[in-house]
């Protein structure tokens, strides 16, 4: 495909996002197998354009002279924000989009608005502003950039040092993160496609996480001999990360109110050589003495590598969203043993569904007590992420 058609794909793809509400992974790869022509790097390339489509698409479609977002404002505005000239591409030629209209190729709109200039929609003003404070702008600025790609070194298998030379053999490129509440971090700088492909990755060596999810299981201070319980384990990123901690002893208990999320689970658990167990909240109350409860939430803290995510969140799923975030604590609660530790973590920047969230939880449970707060985003290197340590009398 010509850099072109593959612009001309993008703003289809957008346009489709912004009509519908399907998450935009799920539309690449339906729209891959329905356009079996494009080859693995036209895919590549066409999800990178409608990624960093997504990120921008307010301040973009407003830079491509169009108030309202739309997949073809979109990607003229992306490339005069790159300092390109959107005519050389938006020519007609085969498959590549219309020429640009007279009003196109003249755009001069007044600045933008925060929430455009920002790319945030606009009923999450006050919330964000509330949130982040004079931090904002910073914040959302690192928001509209890709986010780096970040390993896991699994040290029940390597040292960071090994892993590093077993991925340079298979072209990838990585270096130590420097921050110590993370010692098995990686920065990858090169070759972060041939990660899944790498015999590191294939015999459990490193995994893909993200740099602050690897801090906050870190600070969980899961122990040798513990009986650790993850109770939203989902695809078990951290459920790994815990069982590392506690160097493969004790009881590593997975649980999720959906049990298809742990479909991938398994798997990755057998590569890394733990062994994790599933685990009943009923059947173990008051027996844990690590629960950590990373709770659904409106992945705020993540925009970075899930831009739609931003357009597809509503007031209505954001209050949904807080009410399953005190049953999640609740029911958790429920399985901290005297003495024991709960951990309440979310991918989120937002107070509503932080620190409020934890207010209201020792309101409801006085035989808890909480530690201090850990507040991690933007532009700091990795995604958005709350954590807080509850201890249970």
């Amino acid at each position: 495909m010509t850099p072109g058609a593959r612009i001309a794909a993008a703003i289809g793809l957008i346009d489709a996002f912004l009509a519908g509400s399907d998450p935009m992974d799920r539309m690449l790869t339906r729209w891959g197998r329905e356009n079996r022509y494009a080859g693995s790097g036209d895919r590549r390339a066409i999800a990178d354009l409608v990624y960093d489509g997504l990120r921008r698409l307010r301040s973009a479609s407003w830079a491509g002279g169009e108030r309202e977002p739309s997949g073809r404002a979109a990607m003229i505005g992306l490339l005069r924000q790159a300092g390109r000239d959107p005519a050389t591409l938006f020519d007609g030629k085969g498959h590549s989009p219309e020429p640009l209209t007279a009003e196109e190729a003249d755009a001069r709109l007044p600045d933008p608005p925060a929430p455009v200039a920002l790319d945030y929609p606009d009923w999450m003003d006050d919330l964000l502003r509330t949130s982040l404070g004079a931090d904002m702008a910073p914040v959302m600025a690192a928001m509209q950039e890709r986010a780096p790609v970040w390993l896991r070194v699994n040290t029940l298998k390597a040292s960071p040092a090994d892993a590093i030379d077993v991925l340079s053999e298979d072209g990838v490129s990585a270096e130590p993160a420097g921050d110590e509440r993370a010692p098995a971090a990686l920065l990858v700088s090169e070759g972060a496609r041939r990660v899944a492909a790498s015999r590191a990755f294939a015999e459990g060596l490193v995994e893909v996480q993200d740099l602050s999810s690897q801090v906050v299981a870190t600070m969980a201070g899961a122990s040798p001999g513990e009986v650790v319980l993850d109770f939203c384990a989902g695809g078990g990123g951290k459920t790994l990360a815990l069982g590392a901690e506690m160097q493969g002893q004790g009881r590593l208990l997975v649980h999720d109110a959906d049990e298809r999320r742990l479909a991938d689970l398994w798997r990755r658990a057998e590569r890394a050589g733990l062994n994790p167990e599933r685990g009943d909240p009923v059947s173990l109350a008051g027996a844990c003495d690590l629960v950590f409860a990373d709770a659904p939430c409106s992945g705020s803290g993540a925009w970075r590598r899930n831009p739609d995510a931003r357009w597809r969140l509503t007031a209505e799923r954001l209050a949904k969203l807080t009410a399953l975030q005190d049953e999640v604590l609740d029911q958790a609660a429920a399985c901290v043993r005297p003495g024991g530790r709960l951990v309440y973590a979310t991918c989120s920047m937002l107070n509503c569904e932080n620190a409020e969230r934890i207010a209201a939880f020792l309101a409801r449970q006085p035989d808890f007590t909480a530690g201090a707060e850990t507040v991690l985003r933007p532009p700091e290197p990795g995604d958005g992420f709350y954590f807080r340590c509850l201890a249970r009398r």
